[in-house]
């Protein structure tokens, strides 16, 4: 009878150890490092794209022209979803992602020049207007006392809830709008 409850103990051991295991894979899934996610390439207009936990589907702001290449003033960023979960469909974003998430709003401040705010954090001001360097548009903000055009927008978010996410940081990388040196700024929320 002893061995039996030794072989019931050991295999009760090893399943625990092997559910740890899983567990700790699982969390690394879930909290993958920012570097593994795929760019988005081969998109025109594409001012910057945003990433977060737990998967690696990817909003990507572009912007919005008309057929004569001239801006919608009505709504100057266009955002859209590429679902590299389901084979890099691409998907608009639904009502809740856009009023209460990943959308933005835009308000025209002068002739090619937009300040943005995301419809989930706005504390940090963002701008879209022409770079002095190239003449193309892009997304630029002030972060970290450095004037950045932002190229990706990383989201660390550890539980929480649909409504309330418990983000941890927001990571903006670019490059310095003055010395065009690339940039990368964490900033815990």
């Amino acid at each position: 009878m002893k061995h039996f409850f030794d072989g019931v103990a050991r295999k009760g051991l090893l399943l625990i150890v092997a559910l740890l295991f899983s567990g700790l894979a699982l969390a690394a899934t879930l909290l993958r490092p920012a570097a593994e996610f795929p760019v988005p390439t081969g998109i025109p207009n594409q001012l910057f794209y945003l990433q977060r936990d737990p998967n690696t589907n990817t909003v990507v702001y572009q912007l919005n022209v008309n057929d004569a290449g001239k801006i919608d003033e009505e709504e100057p960023v266009r955002m859209f979803w590429i679902r590299y979960a389901e084979q890099g469909e691409r998907k608009e974003l639904n009502f809740i992602q856009r009023k209460f998430a990943y959308g933005l709003t835009a308000q025209k401040l002068a002739p090619d020049k937009y300040e943005l705010k995301f419809a989930a954090y706005n504390k940090i001001r963002f701008f879209l207007m022409r770079s002095g360097i190239d003449r193309a548009f892009h997304v630029f903000a002030a972060i970290g006392n450095k004037q950045i055009i932002l190229n990706r927008v990383f989201l660390r978010i550890e539980g929480g809830t649909f409504w309330v996410p418990n983000v941890k940081y927001i990571e903006f990388k670019g490059w310095n709008a003055a010395t065009r040196e690339s940039v990368v700024e964490r900033m815990s929320v």
